[in-house]
């Protein structure tokens, strides 16, 4: 696994664990819990900009028959 993807997946672990612990405390405190959830978006569209389309693929897999 690339340095990428590791960084990618700690962002989402990270994010979440900070939005549920800024969500759990019974005094909310919404700028970590907003941090939290930048953070875990940001790790989501790490990881999905990687992702080919099912179109993409499909279309190249006609073109080699």
């Amino acid at each position: 696994m690339n340095i990428s993807k590791t960084i990618s997946y700690a962002m989402i672990f990270i994010g979440g664990v900070v939005a549920i612990y800024a969500n759990a405390q019974t005094n909310q405190n919404q700028y970590i819990l907003i941090a939290g959830i930048v953070i875990l978006m940001a790790g989501i569209y790490r990881i999905s900009r990687n992702i080919k389309s099912r179109k993409e693929t499909e279309d190249d897999t006609q073109n080699n028959s």
